[in-house]
């Protein structure tokens, strides 16, 4: 049985694309850009809300000051819009509450904003998880595994006993890359493929293959 579960926030315990994607959009149509489509977006998230931007932004709009502006924009946008469609994946409460109970550590490792990431785990989540972390400047985002040695720390994980949850090839490269066993969820963002192919461990296909591995060690 793993000790302590380390989880990715965005298409593994909440499905915040339909908020994302349209605070993306928002920003575009004020100032006249290109929008794109949810699952577009589904390809463009994943690397922090900097890298979002970076990503919808406009070629001529990539300079450091058009692109910081442009975040503030985003970040304003989405702290009025973050809860207008985002939602728990089924099961996901159910199975937090039976890891509390059970004693299973949980955290929550995000390349969202540290900000609006504890924001949304506190308000769809409350109490269930004993740790979240998001992105703050100065510390490299995911899949760099420095914001996650710096939770694990926190924690006091064994990282032998520590399993790291996610959707995207980012999250399974930060497991990795952080020496601990990886479980790729099929219900977020990305791709079965994209997970293989990253080099997940374990792919869970629901909540209740992702109970098993965590307290058998096996989906």
């Amino acid at each position: 049985m793993f000790q302590t579960v380390i989880f990715d926030l965005d298409g593994t315990l909440l499905n915040t694309i339909q908020d994302l994607a349209y605070c993306a959009n928002l920003v575009c149509r004020a100032h006249g850009w290109p929008t794109y489509s949810v699952d577009t977006y589904k390809t463009f998230v994943g690397n922090g809300m900097p890298k979002l931007v970076e990503r919808f932004s406009p070629p001529d709009q990539r300079t450091p000051e058009a692109l910081a502006r442009t975040l503030e924009e985003y970040l304003k946008a989405y702290s009025l819009h973050k809860e207008d469609t985002t939602a728990p994946y089924p099961g996901i409460p159910q199975l937090l509450a039976d890891l509390k109970r059970e004693g299973v550590q949980t955290g929550v490792l995000s390349n969202k904003d540290d900000g609006p990431a504890k924001a949304v785990v506190e308000h769809y989540l409350p109490g269930l998880v004993h740790l979240v972390k998001g992105r703050v400047d100065g510390v490299p985002a995911k899949p760099d595994p420095t914001s996650l040695h710096h939770l694990m720390d926190e924690l006091g994980a064994d990282p032998a006993a520590t399993l790291f949850v996610g959707d995207s090839n980012v999250d399974i490269l930060t497991g990795r890359n952080g020496g601990l066993t990886t479980c790729g969820v099929l219900w977020g963002f990305r791709t079965r493929e994209e997970l293989r192919q990253a080099g997940a461990d374990y792919l869970a296909a629901d909540t209740g293959e992702l109970a098993k591995l965590i307290r058998e060690g096996t989906v």
